[in-house]
């Protein structure tokens, strides 16, 4: 080894120790009859001192580095005069007897610091500096320990880490794949995966009663800060279970991870339908950190004049606590920010709660203070409350109002990412009305069960049918979501008839699946859960983008690397493949 230590590990016990280190200079100080420099690496930051009176040649030498040179320092542990209680090895510091430049570097684009004055494509572009900031080290650790726990608790449980393939057939049902020419098969064309559900299934059939992977999975669908094409799953599988089962066990893994990762003891996972979800937070996914639970008003605000009330389907508001002195001016702004395409409401109505126990709306002229009193009474509110109000369409008009409770916790301060609180929605519908398709799609995928009471539903009321599924929510993301499975080719056949499949159209795309549940095929169920994602949540951030060593920018593109690129015409030509990049002409 070229270092008997790392960075990170030296303290006041090597004191007069004589040992080598290796890394890359951080900065550098020059005092005068001092130079200091701070040596880097993936375990931490330790100082080196250069002295003009007795060495200086070295001094002169070390004056010479520049950031981000890697070197190798040989030198006594020395104690520190002045301790920084800051860095680890914040109590020594090392008095240099030789180094040695193993290689220079230019000026780095930006600065290699936890708060970087680069951008974020610059960043992307230059990766491999990006990821010596400790921050992103950090990431990189904490998603390193979540993958490691998660193969220990899925071993002590019994499952079994198998590998699906990654050049699999194309399904038409959920997002866009990437597809992969196959040269050997012209005209034909492999899909990468964007899961390997039908691949755990069959495990299931084959007998391999629990199954689980830490796997790559890719998407074409359009970016956001928790989207790339390319993400990974803990994709998990279990035989002869009921829906019970697969949640105790797998909230077992999520207990494991808080303890074993963030040294945190949580409680047990409340549980919500997604009726519930919907009417009481507008959201499948709701942020149970804070309450602002939706209060509905439309049998107190209909049949008063008031034509907007009057006229729509729901009337409903939160219970913004303390936010009774709000200027006109912040009132205004919130009415703008619903009016915003993305949330897509018509307008707000306001409800000030004075601290003089009277009332202030903006709608004065058509409710009497007696009847604001009622409102505010059903909203739990108190005096200096302010009630805020939404109206139309009733799933429009939940989700708007969803919008703007996740706005106002942010703006209040609700939103700790330090504080944790996990939920299990359950009982989603099995199938969601696509308007513009004329068509029910699987809510999930098409080869969840639905609740087997709601079966007969399947003939009379599909818009009714409970789907066997559930979803795994922390701070009003999704983690997770798995169902219950159908194992029975009469009822998959069935299912894929009402999702607009002809019995040739499912035997061709599903026909592998359908044949193996004629040999034995075992009640089954499982669930996946958003790796990127999970690892971002413990982290306290929002995007997964610093928790993916290599991601891709908001366009799809790897600006590192250059990727997407074109192809020599060569390799076209042998895949067989012709394009036409300009059809209109």
């Amino acid at each position: 080894m070229l270092r008997t230590h790392t960075c990170g590990e030296l303290t006041i016990s090597h004191v007069n120790q004589k040992v080598t280190l290796c890394g890359w200079v951080q900065r550098s100080r020059d005092l005068g009859g001092m130079t200091f420099v701070d040596l880097r690496d993936r375990y931490g930051i330790t100082q080196l001192v250069f002295n003009m009176e007795t060495q200086a040649e070295l001094c002169n030498k070390a004056r010479g580095l520049g950031r981000e040179y890697v070197i190798s320092a040989t030198g006594i542990v020395s104690e520190r005069s002045n301790k920084n209680p800051k860095l680890a090895t914040g109590d020594i510091e090392i008095t240099v007897e030789h180094f040695e430049v193993l290689n220079v570097s230019k000026t780095p684009p930006f600065t290699i610091e936890d708060n970087t004055d680069g951008g974020d494509e610059l960043r992307m572009k230059f990766r491999y500096l990006d990821l010596r900031r400790n921050s992103l080290k950090n990431n990189m650790m904490l998603r390193h320990k979540m993958a490691f726990e998660t193969r220990n608790y899925m071993n002590a449980n019994g499952f079994l880490e198998i590998e699906t393939p990654y050049l699999i057939g194309s399904t038409p049902e959920g997002a866009r794949d990437f597809v992969v020419p196959s040269r050997m098969n012209p005209g034909e064309f492999y899909a990468l995966p964007q899961s390997p559900q039908t691949f755990k299934q069959i495990l299931m059939v084959a007998g391999y009663d629990r199954y689980f992977q830490i796997v790559r999975c890719f998407r074409d669908e359009d970016l956001r800060a928790d989207r790339q094409p390319e993400f990974t799953q803990i994709d998990c599988e279990m035989s002869f279970i009921t829906q019970e089962d697969i949640l105790v066990i797998f909230e077992g893994l999520v207990h494991h991870l808080f303890r074993n990762v963030k040294g945190m003891e949580m409680g047990k996972f409340p549980r919500m339908s997604y009726a519930d979800a919907m009417q009481q937070y507008g959201s499948d996914k709701p942020d149970i950190r804070f309450d602002m639970r939706f209060v509905e008003l439309t049998d107190l605000a209909q049949n008063k004049g008031f034509k907007v009330f009057d006229e729509a389907e729901l009337v409903v508001g939160i219970c913004a606590k303390g936010c009774s002195e709000y200027t006109r001016k912040q009132v205004d702004e919130l009415t703008d920010w619903v009016k915003r395409p993305q949330v897509g409401a018509a307008g707000l109505v306001y409800v000030r709660c004075n601290a003089d126990g009277t009332f202030k709306s903006s709608v004065d002229k058509f409710y009497s203070p007696e009847e604001l009193k009622q409102w505010a009474e059903r909203a739990k509110a108190q005096p200096g409350d302010l009630l805020l109000i939404l109206s139309g369409k009733t799933e429009k008009t939940r989700k708007a109002l969803g919008d703007l409770r996740i706005e106002m916790a942010s703006r209040l301060g609700l939103r700790d990412p330090n504080k944790f609180a996990p939920l299990w929605v359950v009982d989603f519908p099995l199938l969601e009305w696509d308007e513009e398709a004329n068509r029910f799609f699987a809510m999930h995928h098409p080869f969840t069960a639905p609740k087997p009471e709601d079966i007969p539903l399947l003939d009379t009321d599909l818009k009714s049918v409970r789907a066997n599924a559930y979803d795994l929510v922390i701070n009003g993301s999704e983690i997770g979501g798995g169902s219950i499975r159908i194992h029975n080719k009469e009822m998959q056949n069935r299912m894929l008839n009402i999702l607009g499949f002809s019995n040739e159209e499912a035997q061709k795309q599903f026909g592998f699946l359908m044949n193996a549940f004629e040999y034995g095929a075992p009640p089954h169920g499982g669930i996946a859960f958003g790796f990127d994602r999970f690892c971002a949540v413990l982290g306290g951030q929002d995007s997964i983008r610093d928790y993916i060593a290599f991601p891709k920018n908001n366009s799809g593109r790897d600006v590192m690397v250059n990727s997407p690129s074109t192809l020599h015409e060569d390799q076209l030509n042998e895949l067989q493949i012709k394009l036409n990049l300009n059809p209109a002409k």
